[in-house]
């Protein structure tokens, strides 16, 4: 990705898996850090960047989801005792 880049030539953060998301984030926080993109890209880097932010959180959001139903399937029901 170069500071040319821009949102209508790369794939859509919701089409991208955790990996790549993840990726293409830490990529772009470190051009960010590197402050040498000139002001409309870094917004455009920041704008990207929240929207693969939200996309990893969603994916990380649905696997803990999967995760506290499968436990709960596998856990034997606990009745109170009397």
């Amino acid at each position: 990705m170069n500071d040319q880049d821009t949102s209508q030539n790369l794939p859509d953060p919701a089409s991208l898996g955790y990996e790549q998301a993840r990726d293409e984030l830490v990529d772009i926080v470190a051009r960010l850090e590197g402050g040498r993109a000139p002001l409309e890209a870094t917004l455009g880097l920041w704008e990207r960047g929240e929207a693969l932010a939200a996309r990893c959180r969603s994916i990380l959001e649905d696997a803990q989801a999967r995760l506290d139903r499968t436990q709960r399937a596998e856990s034997p029901s606990q009745t109170p005792s009397e």
